[in-house]
């Protein structure tokens, strides 16, 4: 669909414990100040039946599985979310999208080639925001927000994932988007966020569309 692309799409991604929610927070409240229309959307999508079976049934699979589920539920939200936005000329963002396929689900042993061909027909973010911070910076906010899924139990995780997620910027970046990786370590939420702010094209976008409210918002 990229002929028909109007709008801007962004990705935030990044290791569990970064403080991604967080800095979403301090984004959109930034956004809401200066009257920045956005749409705000989640992977997996929620308000959508497969959206929702992923994030309820996810849990109780693994590998190869998971990759396809993950990967269904991604289409689904690029059929009703995704193009929409990107064809209607809305700033679309999106709370996790491909570089957490391409660190999650190798931490779980699916091969790169396996991922790249599944998610092979996905368009690309225009700009894909990577946060990242130390190993043990990760490890203290884990420590305190407590393990809520399973790749937060491996002590090992944290390490992994700023590595992979370093390889993730990479692959995304010859895939055609621009990447901004932001180490969080030392910095605050708001000021992450204003360095994402400052990434953002001028606005209004060109286009008569304005962003609405989506069932898939978080």
């Amino acid at each position: 669909m990229s002929g028909d692309r109007k709008g801007f799409f962004v990705s935030l991604d990044g290791p569990s414990g970064v403080g991604k929610s967080t800095t979403i927070r301090e984004l959109r409240a930034w956004l809401a100040a200066r009257d920045v229309p956005a749409q705000w959307t989640v992977e997996p999508p929620r308000g959508d039946f497969l959206g929702d079976f992923t994030r309820t049934h996810g849990g109780q699979l693994h590998g190869l599985a998971l990759a396809c589920l993950v990967a269904a539920a991604r289409y689904r939200h690029i059929e009703t979310t995704i193009e929409p936005a990107l064809r209607g000329g809305r700033l679309l963002i999106s709370d996790r999208y491909m570089a957490s396929t391409l660190v999650l689900q190798r931490l779980d042993g699916v091969p790169m080639d396996f991922l790249t061909l599944l998610n092979g027909y996905a368009p690309q973010p225009d700009l894909a925001v990577i946060l990242t911070a130390s190993p043990a910076a990760i490890t203290d906010r884990i420590a305190q927000a407590g393990v809520t899924h399973r790749f937060r139990a491996d002590p090992t995780a944290p390490t992994r994932e700023v590595e992979l997620y370093r390889d993730a910027a990479n692959i995304l970046e010859n895939l055609g988007s621009k990447v901004l990786m932001i180490d969080s370590t030392g910095i605050t939420p708001s000021e992450v966020a204003h360095r994402i702010a400052d990434a953002l094209p001028a606005f209004p976008l060109p286009s008569d569309a304005s962003a609405t409210r989506t069932p898939q918002e978080s």
